[in-house]
């Protein structure tokens, strides 16, 4: 009898709280302060579920853009957001209001890891403190320096290696990638290399490979919308919280094997120099230099350092397959610039513009997160002739900056020629925005940038690639689409060069 009481009980709890959950959400949502852009009407706690899909988010705005313009409302459940589409709105609010924009919005399904600690998801003097100690430490372990464009080097040699064993036989380069990508961001944040065969490495890659997945699924997107009620439900919304929390804990494992063998005059690595600097401000009630910044700002720079780069190099060897006309071209270019026998190097890219330009146009086309990282404003905020209350949440869409007819005269086709002026010399294009802009742009760019030019003169300077069918049959729209474009799943075959 009593677990008939409590089976009969269950459904009603379940509905008072979600009936307290929408009369507490609803009344988030009643007219506020401010002059919102227009947008369409919102249901009480759904918001407009019915006008952006959650299996196609990006293009449900683009169809509210052309209804309301480039600046408009959307309420994602019961989060209120304002949209930016076109580069000339980004970059208005991002670069010209650039103080107004920088905080970090709302990423529910992350945040339950984050809790606003870690540089990417920081706000306020914790985040000010973070970005300039990472820009720091980052640049006096050779970002932008010839260190870190030899360690790109000896990676690459270790990646072609690997991509000789493969004998032309068809294989996934899904983990050759990550892992050789995975390893620059680590010798720069763990002081070392794993080695490819490596477990715990191979693990790890598969977690964060898998976390981009997870977090661009229509789940992520409908727990980016009722995160209020649906952290308290079992399901596959979930996963990403234990994926995350594993790679947590191998940072925090090295974070204090490294506090273990710590030499304040002899710093290995970034976990290091963050260790000095908390010892140094131990004393600084103020200081945001603690084991949790320090190892949440290391996984963002981990994984952020792994998945993007190489969800980029793997889309992009698919878009070569695709277009072999482009890969010919691209060959041409290192014959005559690099040869076959010396290794690629980071001053080449300034006489190899039509190389250059391909690196950008797959990056445009990749379009790897298409709404930027949310952003929130700081202040009650002018804007367009609008008023933004303080804390509202802000989408840049970046792939409607990359896909900007007024900047690219073929937004949705594969074209080098974007980045090329009438003699062929390198075009530089304000409305290249992968790495976002303003305050709250990339922090790895200058590594990112270095990575993607040497791993591909490496590639095609040993290899042509070889798809599994004819170039007109590959399929290039994305696996997923969500918070990330995931690159479809796919084979491949490499026939070496020399």
């Amino acid at each position: 009898a009593m677990d008939m009481g409590v089976s009969l009980l269950s459904p009603f709890l379940a509905l008072a709280v979600s009936c307290l959950a929408v009369l507490a959400l609803w009344k988030r949502l009643s007219p506020q302060k401010g002059r919102l852009p227009p947008g369409p009407t919102p249901l009480p706690f759904l918001g407009n579920l019915l006008h952006v899909k959650t299996t196609n988010a990006f293009q449900s705005f683009l169809a509210l853009r052309d209804k309301y313009g480039p600046v408009f409302t959307v309420y994602l459940g019961p989060r209120r957001v304002v949209v930016l589409c076109g580069h000339d709105a980004v970059k208005e609010a991002l670069v010209d209001q650039a103080e107004e924009f920088s905080g970090r919005g709302e990423l529910a399904s992350i945040d339950r890891n984050f809790n606003g600690f870690g540089v990417a998801l920081a706000n306020g003097e914790r985040w000010r403190q973070l970005r300039r100690f990472s820009l720091t430490a980052l640049r006096n372990f050779g970002m932008g320096k010839r260190s870190i464009e030899e360690r790109i080097q000896e990676e690459a040699q270790f990646l072609v290696e690997a991509f000789r064993e493969t004998q032309g036989l068809p294989f996934d380069p899904t983990f050759f990638l990550s892992r050789t990508v995975s390893n620059v961001i680590s010798s720069v944040v763990f002081g070392h290399r794993f080695d490819y065969e490596d477990q715990t490495f191979l693990s790890l890659m598969h977690k964060m490979n898998e976390s981009f997945l997870e977090m661009s699924t229509p789940w992520a997107q409908l727990y980016d919308m009722f995160s209020c009620v649906m952290r308290y439900l079992p399901g596959r919304h979930n996963r990403i919280y234990y994926l995350l929390e594993d790679l947590k804990a191998f940072v925090a494992d090295k974070a204090q094997a490294n506090l273990e063998t710590l030499d304040p005059n002899n710093p290995r690595d970034f976990i290091d120099c963050f260790l000095i600097q908390m010892e140094k401000k131990k004393g600084n009630p103020s200081s945001e230099f603690n084991m949790k910044n320090l190892v949440l700002t290391t996984l963002n720079l981990f994984f952020a350092g792994t998945e993007t780069v190489s969800s980029t190099l793997r889309y992009g060897l698919l878009f070569l397959m695709k277009h072999p006309e482009v890969e010919e071209k691209v060959h041409q270019e290192i014959d005559r610039v690099i040869g076959r026998h010396r290794l690629p190097g980071i001053e080449d890219r300034m006489w190899m513009p039509f190389t250059d330009a391909v690196i950008h146009e797959i990056q445009r086309m990749t379009d790897i997160v298409p709404f930027g990282v949310p952003h929130t404003v700081i202040r009650d905020t002018h804007f367009r002739g609008f008023l933004l209350p303080k804390g509202t949440n802000v989408f840049p869409l970046l792939g409607s900056v990359l896909r900007d007819p007024k900047y690219f005269r073929n937004p949705d086709q594969f074209d080098p020629g974007h980045f090329l002026d009438a003699d062929g010399r390198f075009k530089k294009n304000e409305a290249f925005v992968p790495f976002s802009s303003g305050k709250r742009a990339c922090l790895g760019e200058a590594l990112a940038r270095m990575e993607l030019f040497l791993y591909l003169a490496f590639i095609l300077q040993n290899f042509s690639l070889k798809g599994l069918g004819p170039p007109e049959g590959i399929d290039l729209a994305p696996r997923v689409s969500g918070f990330g474009n995931i690159p479809p799943a796919y084979k491949m075959r490499l026939v070496p060069r020399c």
